[in-house]
């Protein structure tokens, strides 16, 4: 498995909604993809990120960084090859990462397991 894989598993496992994963390989230079997706309110934001960083530590895999976990209305886990942005629902159809990337391929997610 990948480690966005896991980023994914990991993000569902705490109930994180409408995730989806864009392919930037072919049009981005600083990552190859991005998991995106919201929690309900900023304290589910940061069990996600909990969640996410749990499991890919046991994976060997730690972030470059993580930005915006006190206030959580948009978590940015920066693990080099692929990037996890949690966000409020709110903060999410703000900022709009899918049509900003819309060139980008969508990948499948996984099913919750």
């Amino acid at each position: 498995m990948e480690a966005w894989q896991v980023a994914v598993s990991a993000a569902q496992a705490k109930k994180a909604e409408d995730i989806s994963v864009l392919d930037l390989a072919q049009i981005a230079s600083f990552t190859n993809c991005f998991v995106i997706c919201h929690g309900l309110n900023s304290r589910q934001n940061q069990a996600i990120c909990d969640e996410v960083e749990r499991q890919l530590k046991e994976e060997g895999v730690r972030p470059v960084s993580v930005e915006g976990y006190q206030h959580a209305e948009w978590i940015l886990m920066d693990y080099g090859d692929f990037i996890v942005h949690i966000f409020t629902p709110r903060a999410r159809d703000y900022y709009d990462l899918e049509r900003l990337w819309k060139t980008a391929r969508k990948l499948t997610v996984p099913e919750e397991e």
